[in-house]
Formats: structure tokens, sequence, C-alpha cells
């Protein structure tokens, strides 16, 4: 039987620092408990570079989805909002990343992803699971609910 969380985490705008908040928080507008900068609670995917996501890895008490795209890529624009609607369904419980791939090619070697749009599960601090190509939002949920069990 899966564990129930209690707590939600979001990663500060300002600082970088992961925050775990009880849910009954987030009507109170919460702030981040380093920096005191307002917490976007919202779960919408972050844009972020290979170092700023490899220190989230680390310090993440929730599993994190990395979606490998780039501006120039159709199917990558095409899945964005899918990933976008999967990230808010799970604000709190997962933390999204989006890595342009032309600007920080970095993780993308790291993984060994050949294309994109790509994406990566992290659990733990590790690599949990990893996947190439656009997905529906059923087959994106089920993927990524596989983390969070």
């Amino acid at each position: 039987m899966a564990q129930t969380q209690t707590k939600l985490a979001f990663r500060c705008p300002g600082c970088g620092g992961v925050n775990r908040l009880d849910p009954g928080r987030l009507a109170h507008g919460p702030k981040c408990g380093r920096c005191s900068t307002p917490l976007d609670t919202s779960g919408a995917p972050l844009d972020l570079d290979d170092a700023e996501l490899e220190r989230l890895v680390r310090s993440s008490p929730v599993p994190v989805l990395v979606d490998l795209w780039a501006p120039w890529c159709g199917p990558c624009r095409m899945v964005a909002p899918i990933v976008d609607q999967v990230a808010r369904a799970h604000a709190g419980r997962l933390i999204t990343v989006k890595i342009d791939t032309d600007q920080h090619p970095r993780t993308m070697a790291q993984l060994g992803a050949r294309g994109i749009p790509a994406f990566a599960l992290y659990r733990g601090g590790a690599l949990f699971a990893q996947r190439s190509g656009a997905m529906p939002r059923p087959e994106l949920e089920t993927w990524v609910r596989s983390a969070l069990a």
C-alpha cells in the first residue's frame, strides 16, 4: 500500500530552495522559508539550466519530471500543453522542469537522449525512468504516476 504524503514540495523562484508545505498552507500565500520569496504553487513547469536541475534532483523530496525540448521542435511544441497540464495536476507531489537542449545540452548528453522531446523521471535523487517521443496525456499521466507510487 502506498504511503500517504502529507507535505507538498515547491521550488523557490528566488533562491532555488525546495520548500515543504502542508496542503492547508497553500491558500495563505506561502513564502520561501529561506529567502521569503513568494512561492509559485501552481505546479507550472520550471525553466532551469543543467546545474539548477542537478541541485533540484539532489534536494527534492518529491519526484522530478524533466522535459527535454527545443524551440524549433514541432513535437516539443505539440506536447508542451500536455506537460503543463500534467505538471499542474500534480502540483506539490511532482516538480516539473523544462530544459532547452539548445541552451543547456549537458542533461541531454548525460541521459544519452538521441532525440527530442525526451523525458526523464528522477526519484530520491536518482534517475527512475526515461522515455523519448511525444506522448498523449493519458500515457504521460500513467508514466508519471509510476514515480509517484
